[in-house]
């Protein structure tokens, strides 16, 4: 049977809302991004974002369901993230979700944002279908991920300490780009030689499927200081060319160990990461060179939106994953664990 879900999501700094028919359609999605406030301060600023997310929330959401052409009570779900995030921006949005379902008498869809980010590949792609090994690179996560079925996920490799969108910004940041920095980074190494600088690929000892990142941060860092007090200039489209080629051959060397080890015929990239065309280009063609099949979102749903909630909140739906009022937000949540 057809399940409309209204989505909300306000686990960072955008502030957003939409209404998705069956997991797969998507009736409306409405951003708030506060990003050029943040721009200012080199990054998200906690307190600021929960504060914009109260402002925002009731005409994002009363614009989704305007421009879906529905009221509340035509939807048959709320959903909504929970878990991960900035605790307080968590908050703003799982208060206002309890709060609507409370007032329709609606089931509560509690979603993880992690899980959300697989399924905005679910929206792109409407034959897409687990199994497959999913690659989920955002500013503060890179997983390599089993999705065994649509609420079913089993985590292979995690980053030990910085994630790759992470070491992006701060690396960007060393440079002299601006917040957020992946972007810059991204368009400066398509002017730059990868070959101009050696940068370390970090391993973790026992471990071959995690990542660090954040040795090879530091040693960008490191090599902009070290030129800096001997009066050198670099050439910072090289260092960025040379940077992004290291983070998508650790990624590119590491999916390949995953895939030996557990072997599918489809790869998926998710999460805000996902944008960058130098790992998305070099993920499609390892999958060409494999003969197996390279999914990834679309840039307009690589970032984070309600959409890519809605369409997990459904399938969460239909596995009676459903809270009560005493929902709350989690800061900190693994992917794999309901």
């Amino acid at each position: 049977m057809s399940k409309t879900v209204l989505a909300i999501e306000s686990s960072c700094d955008e502030t957003a809302a939409a209404v998705v028919r069956d997991g797969r359609e998507v009736l409306s999605s409405v951003i708030s991004s506060q990003v050029e406030e943040h721009k200012k301060y080199g990054g998200v600023v906690p307190e600021i974002a929960s504060r914009r997310h109260c402002e925002n929330i009731c005409w994002v959401t009363e614009a989704a369901l305007h421009k879906a052409a529905l009221t509340l009570d035509a939807v048959d779900a709320v959903a909504v993230t929970y878990a991960p995030g900035l605790i307080g921006a968590l908050l703003v949005g799982v208060g206002y979700a309890k709060g609507l379902a409370m007032a329709a008498n609606k089931p509560l869809v509690p979603v993880h944002h992690l899980r959300g980010h697989v399924a905005a590949n679910y929206i792109a792609h409407p034959e897409l279908q687990p199994p497959f090994l999913c690659m989920i690179v955002s500013g503060g996560h890179s997983h390599i991920v089993e999705v065994q079925d649509y609420t079913r996920f089993k985590v292979l490799g995690r980053t030990r300490d910085d994630a790759a969108g992470e070491a992006f910004d701060k690396a960007a940041r060393a440079m002299g780009f601006p917040y957020p920095g992946g972007v810059y980074i991204d368009k400066a190494s398509r002017l730059g030689n990868p070959k101009a600088f050696r940068l370390p690929r970090p391993r973790v000892e026992g471990s071959p499927l995690d990542f660090s990142f954040s040795g090879l941060k530091t040693a960008v860092i490191n090599t902009i200081h070290t030129a800096s007090q001997r009066g050198e200039e670099i050439d910072k489209n090289d260092l960025a060319a040379a940077f992004q080629q290291t983070v998508c051959d650790i990624i590119s060397e590491k999916l390949s160990l995953a895939l030996d080890a557990c072997p599918h015929d489809k790869l998926v990239l998710a999460g805000g990461v996902s944008a960058n065309s130098g790992l998305r280009a070099r993920l499609e063609e390892d999958c060409r060179r494999r003969g197996i099949r390279f999914f990834c979102p679309p840039l307009a749903l690589c970032g984070d939106n309600a959409a890519m909630i809605g369409a997990q909140g459904y399938y969460e739906l239909l596995n009676g994953n459903v809270a009560d009022m005493s929902l709350n937000a989690v800061a900190s949540k693994k992917i794999d664990i309901d």
